[in-house]
């Protein structure tokens, strides 16, 4: 699935996704090994051993030292001085903790299904969707950006740890902050890759409709068959699709609490650290803050971004089918797989709503980050008078 292909943007794409699939074995979080007699994955218990061992260790190193600086009374100058913020802190450790082993734990419990979906998009991958045929400057420039932003968030707690002197971090602390953050990140770009590959294919589908329009559009004869393959094709990514999204559901929500809590959370930090303690230098104030913000936003819109792409390019092959209707004298057969294919988009369309509760697209992305905005306007009215 991962081919090197022609054009700077597009081997870079290989390059980040050869990365990211090195570095998911080197975490234990992609516990499935390559046979390359039956070009299949293959579920490892070992790796998934490995896994739960490689997920565990970070964590109870971080719980440990949680415990000591505890023991020690060892507290921020901030959570000093604004209690509210130091609840609130511990809250959301808690809560990431949670978080953190219930993502990892119900991956390692799906996997089997996971083996299932990426062995049926490695197989329309080698069979219908050759890397070499067609370029897709979209799927390339998330794969691009999404490791760009992999790489800066991996900075954000070096960051403060040479950027913020008064915040005494032992470097095995970062060290284990770090290994947790980027195998959090892995698990969740493995679902949005599925998504990426997903898009691609039905980008695919529509660039041959479109095709198919314009060779009867000159008179050229179309071919039913090839029609009711192209529609065995879609009904086989909305299935793998669904079957996707179905085994991430419950960590997309997750992960996305977190987040948004994570920068609300990093805004009342910086707010109470600036106007309380008066000790925020000009590279802590203008530029570390700032730009752990600016990542997280990114790295969230861009989600919002890609599935809104995916559900954008189903939506369009409900369009290109309806330009075969300006087309006279079509064979009947040909009439016939076309009204199919259209009545099957019609019922079964690419939606992103995750355990029921609502839909990702960018209209949600943006009353998500609106939300964001007004719960740190209501965290500062609370806690005014402790600023």
């Amino acid at each position: 699935m991962f081919r090197p292909r022609c054009g700077f943007r597009q081997k870079l794409a290989y390059i980040v996704l050869k990365s990211i699939l090195y570095s998911s074995w080197l975490l234990g979080i992609f516990p499935f090994k390559y046979d390359s007699k039956q070009r299949r994955l293959r579920r490892s218990k070992w790796l998934i051993l490995f896994g739960i061992a490689m997920s565990s260790c970070p964590l109870i190193l971080m719980l440990k030292q949680s415990a000591e600086d505890q023991k020690h009374a060892i507290r921020l100058d901030v959570f000093q001085r604004n209690s509210l913020l130091h609840q609130i802190s511990s809250l959301m450790g808690v809560v990431g903790v949670v978080t953190i082993c219930t993502v990892y734990l119900r991956t390692l419990w799906r996997s089997k299904h996971l083996e299932e979906i990426y062995n049926g998009l490695m197989l329309l991958e080698a069979k219908y969707f050759c890397s070499d045929a067609v370029d897709c400057p979209a799927f390339d420039g998330y794969v691009v950006q999404k490791g760009v932003l992999i790489i800066v968030g991996l900075l954000a707690p070096w960051m403060v740890h040479f950027g913020m002197s008064n915040i005494n971090l032992h470097v095995m602390s970062v060290v284990v902050v770090s290994v947790i953050k980027l195998g959090t990140l892995l698990l969740a770009v493995h679902y949005h890759l599925g998504v990426a590959f997903i898009y691609r294919f039905v980008w695919l589908i529509n660039r041959e409709l479109l095709s198919l329009v314009s060779s009867l559009r000159g008179n050229h004869k179309g071919s039913s068959s090839r029609v009711r393959f192209l529609l065995k094709l879609y009904t086989q990514l909305v299935h793998l699709y669904s079957r996707l999204a179905d085994c991430y559901d419950c960590q997309t929500v997750l992960m996305m609490t977190v987040f948004l809590a994570a920068n609300i959370i990093v805004c009342f930090y910086m707010i109470v650290y600036r106007i309380s303690l008066s000790r925020m230098s000009f590279f802590v104030m203008l530029i570390m803050f700032p730009l752990a913000l600016a990542i997280n936003f990114m790295d969230f819109w861009l989600i919002m971004q890609l599935c809104d792409l995916l559900q954008k390019t189903g939506r369009q092959t409900s369009m290109i089918l309806k330009l075969f209707n300006d087309i006279e004298s079509m064979d009947k057969d040909l009439e016939r797989s076309i009204s199919d294919f259209a009545l099957y988009c019609s019922h079964q369309r690419f939606k992103f709503l995750h355990c029921g509760l609502f839909y990702v697209n960018r209209e949600m992305g943006f009353e998500m980050f609106v939300a964001s905005v007004l719960y740190l306007l209501y965290l500062v009215q609370f806690d005014f008078m402790n600023l």
